[in-house]
């Protein structure tokens, strides 16, 4: 039995990579079950016993970049210091898009390859509420930082800033290094916000 819930979960992670490279690379709407069977060597049955259907497979790829966004939310919303939560957070945004392949092909998916019709209407609402939340949790903390009363606005301008560079990477990766330039964007960030430079670095543990 051990054994067969093994292979279950290797099957059904084998299904989620091959949905990943698909989707990140024809778009979701391009992409159809019969093709990710095809490039796991498998038939459409081992799919449908995980995932009954593309929308349900869909909402497991997103899992890879949802879930590491509400970890980041909450541990910058129970930080004791509101600097280590604001520096936690942005190196923890960069360090998983360059680092984690699968958090970034499921980030680039939601922004870049696909058509956000009304079928995907619960998928919008809940990447709107986490963004919401993204906002108001960074907003909190940077206000409380620089003892400013306009939460909103503070984290209104670091959301934005790093989705803007997040997106622009993600749809042309050859434009610009986030590697190299994950230190001056970290920089910069900071002086927008009005606050001093980086304190001691990250609590993140190094991987």
């Amino acid at each position: 039995m051990r054994r067969s819930k093994e292979d279950a979960e290797k099957t059904r992670q084998k299904v989620i990579e091959a949905a990943l490279k698909l989707f990140s690379r024809n778009g979701y709407s391009q992409t159809t079950l019969a093709m990710i069977a095809a490039e796991t060597g498998y038939s459409r049955g081992p799919i449908y016993w995980h995932f009954k259907n593309k929308d349900e497979l869909f909402q497991a790829i997103l899992r890879y970049s949802q879930t590491p966004l509400q970890q980041m939310v909450d541990k910058a919303a129970s930080e004791a210091d509101p600097r280590r939560a604001i520096d936690d957070f942005v190196a923890e945004w960069f360090r998983l898009l360059i680092e984690d392949r699968a958090y970034r092909q499921s980030f680039e998916i939601l922004l870049n390859k696909t058509e956000l019709t009304d079928v995907m209407a619960k998928t919008i609402r809940r990447e709107r509420q986490l963004s919401k939340t993204i906002v108001t949790t960074l907003g909190r903390r940077i206000a409380e930082l620089k003892q400013s009363s306009d939460a909103e606005t503070e984290g209104l301008l670091c959301y934005t800033f790093l989705m803007g560079i997040t997106q622009s990477w993600l749809f042309s990766p050859k434009l610009f290094s986030l590697a190299e330039a994950r230190p001056l964007f970290c920089t910069r960030l900071m002086v927008m916000l009005g606050l001093p430079a980086a304190s001691s670095g990250p609590s993140f543990p190094a991987r």
